[in-house]
């Protein structure tokens, strides 16, 4: 198969472009029809290749959203998109623009580093006005959701992998009763096979409904909510981020002692989540109990600036079990699924963080191996939200935001492979 690199470099740019709603970019059209934290962060990168200045636009606007508390909601409702569920009137949040109540991977230091390091000169007014944001939003995960150095989520959708078999085991705590009738959306466009199982669904809600009669406070919440799980991916993605804002504090003359901290904090986090099994684990944190699963996320250790030896032996073995990697979830696990939402298939932007994460500690062999498969997964099957790790079926959305993002920063032949 003869691959035309030019050419899926300007679909890869047309995606951004179609996506785009005026300052902000969706995931995709129909399924997913608003702004998301993580993905608007990839989509700025994205951007950053061609268009600088709508790549700041994209940061700017993500920050609309952003809570007096300092939090950054996941989904930022900026027009109404009749039909979605669950809308802006279930989260019940009162402000504007109207956000959901919870928040999402703390990917935006680490990308925002990126995109400004690649043109200073344009970039230094924006990073003057959104690093105190940043440090807002830091200080928030570090008051709120900081539990023995370990991050915690309230609710599985804050992760990013929301089906993720991390939360079996604590969702069974979660009492779906009442939940009443709903119709989701994400069915309708997608198979259902590829997507959580209602009875997932129903905890969700149950969840959601929870925060909102809450009033979304963390203090009760923490107290009150019987999920609350240390999220190994979310503990490496808030460190790496802390390295970056770090970075960016010594550059721009702030004080840095606090982030130190809380770089210190969550390097002690880190030895919490190892499981004696020999890997890096989520934890349930009103059980204490690990949740036995050696996800993608458990690989973004490299990312977070953590070198392990354990880690590249159960990397190699996972790779061994595959045609494609990384694999969301080790395919010798008995709930491993190749197509369900993020409990099995490959998603192109997990390989990028790993991969850049192998290529900084030097394991520069992986790195070039999740970069070729990623790239041959886009090349021959689209620009998906996600494949399968045996046979490269694409699955879910399709012309994806942040696909096409990684394809044009780290994937492709003429992206430069690194942050």
């Amino acid at each position: 198969m003869t691959i035309n690199n030019d050419k899926l470099d300007r679909q890869a740019r047309r995606i951004l472009r179609n996506n785009d709603r005026g300052g902000y970019t969706v995931p995709t059209s129909g399924l997913y029809p608003y702004q998301w934290n993580w993905d608007s962060c990839f989509a700025a990168w994205g951007f950053s290749v061609f268009d600088v200045k709508r790549a700041w636009f994209e940061i700017h606007t993500l920050f609309t959203g952003q809570w007096d508390t300092g939090m950054v909601p996941h989904i930022i409702f900026h027009k109404r998109a009749d039909g979605y569920f669950p809308g802006p009137d279930v989260w019940g949040v009162d402000r504007i623009p109207h956000t959901s109540g919870i928040t999402q991977p703390p990917v935006a230091a680490t990308l925002i580093r990126s995109i400004y390091e690649a043109d200073k000169r344009y970039g230094r007014v924006h990073i003057d006005l959104v690093y105190g944001r940043l440090v807002s939003w830091h200080r928030w995960f570090m008051k709120n959701r900081v539990d023995n150095g370990m991050v915690a989520i309230t609710h599985p959708w804050e992760s990013g992998r929301d089906n993720a078999v991390d939360w079996d085991a604590a969702m069974q705590a979660v009492d779906p009763t009442g939940v009443g009738e709903y119709v989701r959306r994400d069915t309708s466009h997608v198979d259902p096979e590829m997507r959580p199982k209602k009875a997932d669904y129903d905890r969700y809600l149950a969840m959601l409904y929870y925060g909102r009669e809450a009033h979304w406070d963390e203090t009760t919440i923490r107290k009150g909510s019987p999920f609350r799980v240390g999220d190994v991916g979310m503990t490496f993605i808030l460190l790496r981020a802390c390295r970056d804002l770090l970075h960016m504090a010594s550059e721009l003359d702030h004080l840095t002692h606090e982030i130190e901290g809380w770089i210190a904090e969550l390097e002690e986090g880190v030895k919490r989540h190892w499981n004696p099994d020999g890997y890096y684990d989520s934890v349930d944190l009103r059980t204490g109990k690990f949740t036995g699963s050696l996800s993608s996320a458990s690989f973004l250790c490299w990312y977070a600036g953590i070198d392990s030896p354990e880690m590249k032996v159960k990397l190699e073995e996972v790779l061994s079990k595959v045609n494609f990697a990384v694999p969301s979830l080790d395919p010798q696990d008995e709930r491993f699924e190749p197509l369900r939402y993020w409990r099995g298939p490959v998603w192109g932007i997990v390989n990028t963080l790993i991969g850049i994460g192998l290529d900084e500690s030097g394991h520069t062999l992986l790195s070039e191996r999740l970069r070729k498969d990623t790239q041959k997964l886009i090349a021959e099957h689209g620009f998906y939200e996600y494949f399968s790790p045996t046979d490269g079926t694409p699955a879910g959305g399709d012309s994806f935001t942040w696909t096409a993002a990684i394809w044009l920063t780290w994937a492709g032949p003429h992206a430069k492979g690194r942050l």
